[in-house]
C-alpha cells in the first residue's frame, strides 16, 4: 500500500470498499442520473450561504472567498457564511464551532429560512471510507440547519480521488467517494451533488482541451498526504458551484482571489485570471457541464 495512502489513515477502510464494489463503467451512476436540483426557499432581502468543510474547502484557494467575488461579478448579492476546520469531519467542524454554529442556527429571517443554501464537505477519511458515519453526520447538521431553516437547499460536496491522477488506484477511489456522496445526497432531503470530484475528473481526462501537466506539474491540485486545490482546480470548483446553484454559465471575474504559491509564506491575493489560470475557458465548460 502507498505511503501516500497509509497517511490518510483510510487505507484498509477504502481497501476493503475497493473489493467488495467493482469499478466498472457498468456499475456506476451516470452524471446524468445525478442531476438533482434542490428547490431554495424564496428569499426577502440578499440570500445566504453556508459553506460546511474542511482543507477541501479553504486551504490554497477558499471557496468561500472565490464563490463571493464571481456572485459579485454577476450582480448577484450572497450573504456569506462558513465553518471551516482544517483536516476533520463534520462533527468535529461542529463541535469546534459550536459557539458561532449554535448562534446562526437559533436566527431567524421573516421569509422564514435564515439559510437559503448549504454545502457540506465531509472529511476524505470519511466520505470515502465511512458511509454510514457520513450519513450519520450529514444528518445530524442538517437537523439543527433545519430548525430555522427548514426549506434550505442543500449540497453535497462530492470529494475527490484521494490518489494522484496517475496512480493506478486513482479511479478506483474516485468511484467510490462519488457512490458515497449520491448516496447521501439520495437520503438527504431537497439535496443534490455539488460534482467536484466529476470535474476535476474531467480536467484530468483532458476534456475541453484542458491540460492538467504544467512543466511536468499537476496543476490541478498539490500535497502529498493530501492533494489540495491549487488555482486552476479553485477557479473550477467556484465556477462549477455558481453555474450548479443558479443553473447558468458565470460571468467570471478578470481578478480573483487566489494562491500565490505552495511555500509557508505564500497566501492568497487578488490576481490576474489570465495570468494566474492556465486555461480558463476550458475550466469554465467543464464546470457547466458538471452543474
Amino acid at each position: 500500500m502507498k505511503k501516500h495512502i497509509l497517511l490518510f489513515g483510510i487505507a484498509a477502510i477504502l481497501f476493503t470498499s475497493c473489493k467488495d464494489k467493482s469499478s466498472t463503467a457498468e456499475n456506476q451512476t451516470s452524471k446524468e442520473e445525478t442531476t438533482s436540483r434542490p428547490k431554495a426557499p424564496k428569499a426577502d432581502g440578499i440570500p445566504r450561504i453556508l459553506f460546511i468543510g474542511n482543507s477541501h474547502t479553504e486551504y490554497f484557494v477558499s471557496s468561500p472567498i472565490i464563490f463571493g467575488e464571481i456572485c459579485q461579478a454577476n450582480n448577484q448579492p450572497m450573504n456569506i457564511d462558513q465553518l471551516v476546520t482544517m483536516g476533520v469531519s463534520i462533527e468535529k467542524i461542529y463541535a469546534d464551532h459550536k459557539t458561532e454554529a449554535d448562534r446562526n442556527f437559533a436566527k431567524t429571517d421573516k421569509d422564514g429560512n435564515y439559510y437559503d443554501y448549504v454545502i457540506i464537505q465531509e472529511s476524505t477519511p470519511v466520505a470515502g471510507g465511512e458511509p454510514d458515519k457520513y450519513k450519520s453526520n450529514v444528518d445530524m447538521i442538517v437537523e439543527k440547519i433545519h430548525k430555522n431553516s427548514p426549506n434550505v437547499a442543500i449540497y453535497i460536496y462530492e470529494g475527490m480521488s484521494p490518489t494522484p491522477f496517475t496512480d493506478s488506484d486513482y479511479k478506483e477511489y474516485y468511484n467510490i467517494m462519488r457512490e458515497n456522496a449520491i448516496s447521501v445526497m439520495e437520503a438527504t432531503n431537497n439535496s443534490g451533488l455539488l460534482k467536484v470530484g466529476d470535474a476535476i475528473n474531467d480536467a484530468y481526462n483532458g476534456k475541453n482541451g484542458y491540460k492538467y501537466l504544467v512543466d511536468n506539474k499537476d496543476n490541478l491540485r498539490y500535497g502529498e498526504s493530501t492533494l489540495h486545490l491549487l488555482n486552476d482546480g479553485g477557479y473550477l470548483q467556484g465556477a462549477l458551484l455558481f453555474a450548479t446553484i443558479f443553473d447558468k454559465k458565470p460571468i467570471m471575474p478578470k481578478e480573483l482571489t487566489l494562491s500565490t504559491g505552495t511555500r509557508d509564506n505564500d497566501k492568497m491575493k487578488k490576481q490576474e485570471v489570465s495570468k494566474a489560470i492556465s486555461n480558463p475557458k476550458a475550466l469554465e465548460e467543464i464546470a457547466f457541464s458538471n452543474r
